[in-house]
């Protein structure tokens, strides 16, 4: 039993990550019917930059550690919201009527850029993140002693998707996305500017997914310039699994994926744990094809 909790706590960790990078796949894709394949390799934009913050900057060294750490997620979720802002408006806006494999070639050169440019700037090497920036506290839970910066994982995960989840749900600004993925040409006869909507898109997901690249960095202690892709991928999946447009489907896909994952890790070896995770995927498509929670995503953003 204790060693069921301690996986499930890892797993809740790794999968609450996994579902903020794919609550970007899913957001784009239910105001565009558009798969960002360089939504990964922002993620990755979003850990470089938070090292380079906290240890070239030194803003590590200037303010305490969990201050320090608390200001660069801030500052990374900007920066990296306005770097998919910016490759929104140069490599999708101009390829909106261009027909969809259009975008989706301009989407494989962002991320094979994206990745390139992080390689040729900081390197082809592992890159680690300090020690101390990782919360050294435990806390007892049911008999267990859980490493604080888990379960701070699993706090700031939950407080993301929540926050992401009301400002969709009950704000005008939300109303407009969901009305945006349900039908755009009846939403700008409604007077909503679609324009600005995919850019608030594009602003919110890439936001969250370089927020997830700092967690994954501080968590793991160090990050590669290929992290994007298997992140990005597992994202993804997580995506479909829950039903691809969906944002509380991505949330449950999330989760869940890094459940499986890490039940697999513990109980039956750790180089199963992805296949395992893609047979699971697989099995619960072919009893629910559409994902778990069904087909008409958009109408529920």
């Amino acid at each position: 039993m204790e060693q069921f909790l301690q996986q499930l706590l890892n797993g809740l960790a790794v999968g609450g990550i996994y579902a903020l990078v794919a609550l970007g796949y899913t957001m784009v894709y239910g105001v565009l019917k558009l798969i960002n394949f360089a939504h990964g390799d922002l993620f990755t934009v979003g850990a470089y930059l938070g090292l380079t913050l906290l240890v070239s900057c030194n803003l590590a060294g200037l303010l305490p550690p969990f201050l320090a750490v608390g200001l660069v997620f801030l500052m990374v979720a900007l920066l990296v919201a306005l770097v998919g802002y910016l490759l929104e408006r140069t490599a999708y806006r101009p390829l909106r009527n261009a027909g969809r494999l259009s975008a989706v070639v301009s989407a494989l050169g962002a991320s094979i850029f994206f990745q390139n440019a992080i390689m040729l700037i900081y390197g082809a090497r592992f890159y680690v993140y300090p020690d101390y920036l990782r919360p050294n506290f435990t806390v007892h839970l049911f008999g267990l002693a859980v490493p604080g910066v888990r379960l701070l994982v699993i706090a700031a995960c939950v407080l993301l998707m929540l926050g992401l989840s009301a400002f969709i749900q009950r704000t005008r600004t939300g109303a407009a996305i969901r009305a945006v993925a349900i039908d755009p040409g009846a939403a700008q006869l409604m007077g909503i500017n679609v324009d600005r909507v995919i850019s608030l898109v594009f602003l919110i997901g890439p936001g969250l997914g370089g927020a997830a690249g700092l967690m994954v960095g501080i968590y793991y202690g160090q990050i590669d310039f290929t992290m994007g892709w298997s992140y990005g991928l597992k994202a993804f999946t997580a995506a479909i699994l829950g039903g691809i447009g969906n944002i509380p489907g991505a949330m449950l896909g999330g989760l869940l994926l890094g459940v499986v994952e890490a039940l697999a890790a513990g109980y039956i070896a750790i180089a199963w744990k992805d296949a395992i995770a893609f047979v699971v995927l697989i099995l619960i498509l072919i009893v629910r094809p559409t994902g778990l929670l069904g087909e008409r995503t958009a109408e529920k953003l």
